[in-house]
C-alpha cells in the first residue's frame, strides 16, 4: 500500500513547491490538494463535520496551477486533485488542464473528482445541485472522449458539442486514473460504471472496509476485474494499526492529512509520517 499527502494549498501555507520536494525526498507516493474556487459569504449550507467552516476553505489555490507548479521541482512524487469540483467547471477547460499536468509531469497525474457539498457554491457556477451527479458523469464521459478520440464529440443533455480537435492527449493512456470522492453506494456504482477508482474519507472509518466489500460485489456484477479498481483512502488516520487493516484489505493507498500551516509545522509533521511508510 502507497502512502501519499494531502493539504489545503492556501496563500498562507507551507509554498507548494517546498511541500512537494519535501514529500518527494522523504518517499512518500503522492501529493493530493482540494479545490474550491469561493466560498460563498452566506453560509447558508453548514458544513458537513459541523461547527464553524474552517478558514482553509476559502484560500485555497487553484488545484491545476499548484499542481503543474509542484511538476516542475520533482520527478517521481504522484500529483492529484483531491478532489476537483469538475461539477463547477467547464467540461473541455478541465479536460485540457487535466491532459496538460498530466503532460508536464511526465504522466504523474491522478484525478480525483467529486460532487461537492455546498449547495450555493454550486449555483454560482449555474450548476443545479439536484442534477449534478447526472452532470458529473457526463462531463466524464466526454472528457475521455476528449482525451482518447483526436476528433471528440459528445451529445448529453448537460454536456454537448460537435467534432473538436485538442492536444496535448494526456501522457497516460488511455487517460490519468478518474478517482471518485463519496461512500454512499450511488458512488460506489459510478466508480464501477465510469471511473478508475474509490476516493472514500478516512472520517468514514469501518465503512470504508464494508465499502470495499459492496465495491467488489458491484464490480464482480457488471464483470469488471477489481484490478482495474483502486481504492484511496483519502485522509486516513496515521496510526499503524489503522494503515495496517487498510493494507490487509487490499486498500491501494492512504492519504495522510497535513494542516495548512507554515513549514515549521508541517515538515515536522511530515518527518513523524515517514514513519507510517513500508
Amino acid at each position: 500500500m502507497h502512502i501519499g499527502v494531502c493539504m489545503f494549498n492556501t496563500d498562507y501555507a507551507i509554498r507548494i513547491e517546498e511541500l512537494a520536494r519535501a514529500a518527494e525526498e522523504r518517499g512518500f507516493e503522492s501529493l493530493f490538494v482540494p479545490e474550491h474556487t469561493h466560498i460563498p459569504a452566506s453560509r447558508r449550507t453548514p458544513f458537513p463535520s459541523g461547527g464553524e467552516l474552517p478558514r482553509e476553505y476559502s484560500h485555497t489555490l487553484d488545484p491545476f496551477v499548484a499542481l503543474a507548479h509542484a511538476a516542475a521541482v520533482t520527478t517521481r512524487l504522484k500529483l492529484g486533485t483531491g478532489i476537483c469540483l469538475i461539477i463547477e467547471r467547464d467540461t473541455i477547460t478541465t479536460a485540457k488542464e487535466v491532459a496538460s499536468v498530466d503532460f508536464v509531469s511526465n504522466g504523474r497525474f491522478l484525478f480525483g473528482i467529486g460532487g461537492g457539498w455546498n449547495v450555493e457554491e454550486m449555483e454560482n457556477h449555474g450548476t443545479d445541485p439536484k442534477t449534478r451527479f447526472k452532470r458529473l458523469a457526463e462531463q466524464v464521459l466526454a472528457m475521455k472522449q476528449i482525451w482518447t478520440k483526436d476528433a471528440a464529440e459528445f451529445h448529453g443533455k448537460f454536456v454537448s458539442f460537435d467534432p473538436i480537435w485538442m492536444w496535448p492527449k494526456p501522457v497516460q493512456r488511455p487517460h490519468p486514473p478518474i478517482l471518485l470522492g463519496g461512500e454512499s453506494g450511488y458512488t460506489l456504482q459510478r466508480v464501477v460504471d465510469f471511473c478508475d477508482g474509490w476516493f472514500p474519507r478516512g472520517r468514514a472509518g469501518d465503512a470504508i472496509l464494508a465499502g470495499l466489500a459492496d465495491l467488489k460485489a458491484r464490480a464482480a456484477r457488471a464483470g469488471r476485474d477489481m484490478k482495474t479498481i483502486s481504492v484511496s483512502v483519502f485522509g486516513a488516520k496515521p496510526e499503524p494499526a489503522a494503515l495496517d487493516r487498510f493494507r490487509e484489505a487490499g486498500v491501494t493507498r492512504a492519504i495522510l492529512r497535513l494542516p495548512s500551516e507554515p513549514r515549521d509545522r508541517v515538515l515536522p509533521l511530515l518527518d513523524q509520517y515517514v514513519k507510517l511508510i513500508r
